[in-house]
């Protein structure tokens, strides 16, 4: 009994090596396939806060970036046009103009036939390709991901967004990168298959902000934080009303209790018969 115990502590022993040196291999294998990632930057935003908003100006002017650079490749087919004009930033005429530009697929009509007419404000935004197939077919067999809930999808959400946008650089020495990627530290691996797609002056704005690649990095990336959640404003006023309701339904609670309902407790019936 002795000896199998004493096989069993020496069989242990050495097995302890191998498997530390196991572990420091795959510290190694995931240290060196990580080098060029690098975390996000933490950004302070104008939402940040228990009754902060969104900043409605950043949200039109993401809007633009989106629509004039952005929509070649992505979608973002759960926003529809009325939730432009619900959110204020844009008029209702405003939004129904840019309705008007796009056609839309419907039908079938009364002879069975689809048919396309002006959008309007109940549809929802079209993306840039019929089809998935499509959508692959046109850029080398990878899908550009819709951008809904990109914000919320990715870790780090709108700081996430910033990074990626504006942190294109040329990849460093000794690094090769394959035809068709492109060097992003933000991005995992480093290397990412779509290119720049911002550049200075790319956008004008017309309340004459000055179109930087940061500054319509950080336009977008809070244009798809409202996107993600169109609601936020609404439910952090909801949040406060609540919240002080409940403060003043406490504070008549607790006046009843002590000086109404104390008083009734403390007496004493008597009964006589």
């Amino acid at each position: 009994m002795w000896a199998a115990r004493q096989a069993a502590r020496t069989l242990a022993q050495s097995a302890r090596p191998i498997g530390a040196a196991a572990t420091a291999v795959a510290a190694g294998a995931v240290a060196s396939c990580n080098e060029d990632h690098i975390g996000a930057q933490e950004l302070h935003w104008s939402n940040h806060g228990a009754l902060a908003a969104l900043d409605a100006k950043s949200v039109r002017r993401g809007f633009q970036v989106y629509k004039e650079v952005c929509a070649s490749c992505h979608s973002v087919e759960r926003l529809a046009f009325r939730n432009l004009v619900e959110y204020g930033a844009w008029s209702e005429e405003e939004v129904k103009a840019m309705a008007e530009e796009v056609e839309i697929v419907d039908g079938p009509n009364d002879e069975g036939e689809m048919f396309e007419r002006p959008g309007k404000l109940s549809d929802y935004m079209p993306g840039p390709y019929a089809n998935e197939e499509a959508g692959r077919a046109a850029n080398n067999g990878a899908l550009p991901p819709d951008l809904s809930l990109i914000v919320k999808a990715r870790h780090g959400g709108a700081d996430y967004i910033f990074s990626l946008l504006s942190g294109y650089c040329e990849a460093p020495a000794g690094k090769a990168m394959l035809p068709g990627l492109y060097y992003n530290p933000y991005f995992a691996g480093g290397a990412i298959g779509m290119p720049a797609p911002l550049m200075d002056e790319q956008v004008e704005y017309p309340d004459g902000t000055p179109a930087t690649v940061s500054q319509m990095a950080k336009d977008v990336a809070v244009f798809l934080a409202w996107v993600a959640e169109p609601e936020h404003d609404e439910r952090k006023k909801g949040g406060f009303r609540w919240i002080t309701a409940l403060g003043i339904a406490a504070l008549v609670a607790g006046y009843t209790k002590r000086f109404r309902w104390a008083n009734l407790k403390a007496r004493k019936i008597t009964y006589q018969f």
